[in-house]
């Protein structure tokens, strides 16, 4: 999610500027942060927008959407959405095309940092995990009903974590335990779990790291929200426009890498095909090397140092 300027809960905005100045190319353009986050990137391509520029932003959680409601500017709107419905929302808007696309994916310090939401194993909470509380279901409700093949594909496909089996296992047997025990509500609780479940650890990980990972991926259906995104971003990007995704996991990253090395490579032609090299048709995008927060930046803000930002520019049609 967005990482916004300092505002709650010391939430600093990730590559802020990188962003923003590989975004912004003119400032008559229409632009979509997919991710509003509390405002960081939002905010400074407003600064940066002329008179007649425009800014569309996302986010699902309500907390983002009464921080963008302080935003009194007539060039910006915000969906209460995933970025996934961007297609959706420029339809009704009647925009064709759109000069800049920002994703700043994963999840936001204020999310992390507020026990209630239940994103974190660092405090006791309610095993929430969804971005927007108010729709879908919540991490608790999945793992009361969920299968042990289901919970082994989720730790293992979105953790990457090799005991996923073990946790499972470890969930299934605490979950038959519920009419004595209760259901497991209890963000201290699944960490404990999942605690002696594992066998090993990574030195300076919890142990529950990887879980809370999977769980939080699945329950807001993050990587297929994030595909349909990046399709849809592709789609629309008007000759020059550029496409900025920021990353926080390697999950994230490897869709987005393997995304744009697709785009931008040359499409394969038939060799018997007499074609004369002028002939052969060029990829219609082009992609930059990632980009990675620099020392000053890792310092002042930690949760910064996993950050990969990526960027791809359309150059025909």
């Amino acid at each position: 999610m967005a990482h916004a300027v300092e505002t709650v809960m010391q939430h600093r905005t990730v590559l802020l500027e990188e962003a923003v100045d590989a975004l912004l190319w003119r400032d008559d353009g229409v632009y979509v942060d997919g991710t509003f986050g509390r405002g960081g990137h939002s905010r400074r391509l407003l600064e940066r927008l002329g008179a007649k520029g425009r800014l569309i932003a996302f986010d699902k959680d309500p907390q983002a959407i009464a921080e963008a409601a302080k935003i009194a500017d007539p060039r910006f709107s915000i969906e209460h959405d995933s970025f996934a419905t961007l297609r959706e929302a420029l339809a009704r808007r009647g925009i064709d095309k759109v000069s800049g696309v920002l994703l700043d994916l994963g999840v936001s310090s204020p999310q992390f940092d507020d026990p209630a939401r239940g994103f974190s194993f660092r405090f006791d909470g309610p095993l929430d995990m969804r971005m927007d509380p108010t729709r879908g279901e919540s991490a608790a409700d999945w793992l009361a009903r969920a299968t042990l093949e289901e919970m082994t594909e989720v730790i293992k496909d979105y953790g990457e974590e090799r005991f996923a089996f073990q946790i499972a296992k470890a969930l299934v047997a605490r979950r038959a335990n519920a009419d004595s025990l209760g259901p497991l509500v209890s963000t201290r609780e699944l960490a404990q779990i999942v605690a002696g479940a594992v066998k090993t650890r990574e030195k300076g990980k919890d142990p529950a790291t990887r879980t809370f990972q999977a769980l939080r991926i699945h329950v807001n259906q993050e990587l297929a929200d994030l595909q349909i995104a990046l399709d849809v971003a592709a789609d629309v990007l008007e000759t020059g426009g550029r496409l900025v995704a920021i990353s926080f996991h390697s999950l994230e990253d490897r869709i987005v890498k393997r995304f744009m090395q697709a785009r931008s490579s040359a499409p394969v032609v038939d060799r018997r095909v007499p074609l004369r090299a002028h002939e052969i048709p060029e990829p219609p995008f082009k992609a930059s090397r990632k980009i990675k927060p620099s020392a000053v930046e890792v310092e002042v803000n930690p949760r910064s140092r996993s950050a990969i930002m990526r960027v791809m520019e359309r150059v025909s049609t």
